[in-house]
């Protein structure tokens, strides 16, 4: 998702192949076999530790530096006396790395890393007793399976969004209305090339909107799961993938940089979040996002408490002001993501009554969300697992 540096990409570049090293390692050790994580979770509240430190994307934890408006942590820092501390991570092979490492109470997990983080036991059930507003979570996400795992908790519930199909409304026009122009060499409607003007996103689970496109677009391969793809239809994904490398421009998990070059660069179209789009418009760029009639993939995070949390106590006072409305609403309206808790949905000032809505609240059923590969994928199949997404990805990348 989600990061405020503004740092180049080949600087990146780096960085994330240590980070994606160590996710191949945590991968095939644990291979997703899930079972009971740590000890039994807290059983009653006690005086707070002081302070909480947290794992999150960026723009996921605001105290009004960036913007006055938006402040989530001032109230909860002088209500609790716990002071909030947050590291952020710019994909989620950074975030599971980082719990491996160890040193953090708290992080705010996509469900292509929360299933991981449970199976590697980097993080413990949640006694949602603790959390007195738990019941309040929309029901559909309550015992989403990316975080409740054998008639257990791991975690709460935080936001959820979609990864959108941004694009210049100069250049088009009409919306488009297919993933085929970020894919696939064309001439936009413009009259000049794609080539060079559209990106894509820089994280091996982007495989899986390639192998949702193709769902859509070669039916006789017979993928029903983007997440679960047997050799055949992983290898058509990579292809496709391989085929749209010589279009891309940059491959973006930088927020900011994607902003810029909307900007700045000649962007034309590209995947993309509603926090990029609402940015880009309250400047006054000419961009719009449509979901395409292939669908799109999205993203559910839950907030998830380290197996070794060292300040529980503030670690469960967070997680109870993490799903008030407030703060759901205001997050929505920051982030361009949904809401929770729906109730935050209305009456907020700054998200305004048809925030939900423009965010994606009505496209939950038509989204498909980040989740982990796995190799045992149900019903006899062997499906590729996660770390050869993570290998075969930088490949692609590398132009290989």
């Amino acid at each position: 998702m989600k990061t405020h540096s503004a740092k180049c990409h080949s600087a990146r570049r780096k960085p994330f192949k240590r980070m994606a090293a160590r996710a191949i390692g945590a991968a095939a050790a644990t291979a997703l076999a899930v079972g009971s994580v740590g000890a039994a979770p807290l059983q009653r509240l006690g005086a707070g530790e002081g302070r909480v430190d947290i794992v999150a994307w960026p723009g996921y934890i605001e105290r009004g530096q960036t913007d006055a408006k938006f402040d989530w942590v001032t109230d909860f820092e002088k209500k609790t006396g716990c002071k909030v501390n947050v590291k952020t991570a710019g994909t989620s092979d950074e975030m599971v790395a980082l719990m491996n490492e160890g040193g953090f109470d708290l992080v705010t997990a996509s469900g292509d890393a929360s299933l991981r983080l449970i199976a590697g036991k980097r993080v413990q059930e949640v006694n949602v007793g603790l959390v007195p507003s738990y019941g309040k979570i929309d029901p559909r996400l309550q015992k989403a399976a990316w975080h409740y795992v054998d008639g257990k908790h791991y975690g709460v519930p935080y936001q959820w969004g979609y990864n959108v199909l941004a694009y210049n409304t100069k250049v088009f026009t009409t919306p488009p209305n297919s993933w085929e122009v970020v894919f696939k060499e064309m001439n936009l409607p413009d009259g000049k090339s794609n080539k060079g003007r559209v990106q894509a996103f820089d994280g091996p689970i982007y495989i899986a909107d390639a192998a949702l496109y193709l769902k859509a677009t070669q039916p006789a391969l017979g993928i029903t799961d983007p997440y679960s793809l047997d050799e055949k239809q992983y290898k058509a994904a990579l292809d496709l993938l391989r085929q749209q490398r010589k279009i891309v421009a940059r491959y973006w998990h930088d927020a900011f940089v994607q902003i810029d070059d909307f900007t700045n660069e000649g962007l034309a179209a590209s995947s993309s979040w509603g926090f990029q789009v609402n940015v880009l418009k309250s400047k006054g760029q000419p961009i719009a996002s449509v979901v395409p009639k292939e669908g799109a993939t999205g993203w559910a995070d839950t907030t998830m408490m380290h197996v070794d949390s060292k300040h529980p106590n503030c670690a469960y006072m967070w997680l109870e002001h993490s799903i008030n409305p407030k703060l759901q609403g205001d997050l929505s309206a920051w982030f361009g993501s949904v809401p929770v808790v729906l109730s935050a949905c209305k009456g907020n000032a700054l998200l305004g009554d048809k925030g939900c809505e423009n965010n994606g609240l009505n496209e939950f059923e038509r989204i498909a969300f980040w989740r982990t590969p796995v190799a045992n994928c149900g019903g006899g199949r062997t499906c590729v697992p996660y770390y050869k997404w993570v290998s075969d990805y930088i490949a692609v990348l590398g132009g290989r």
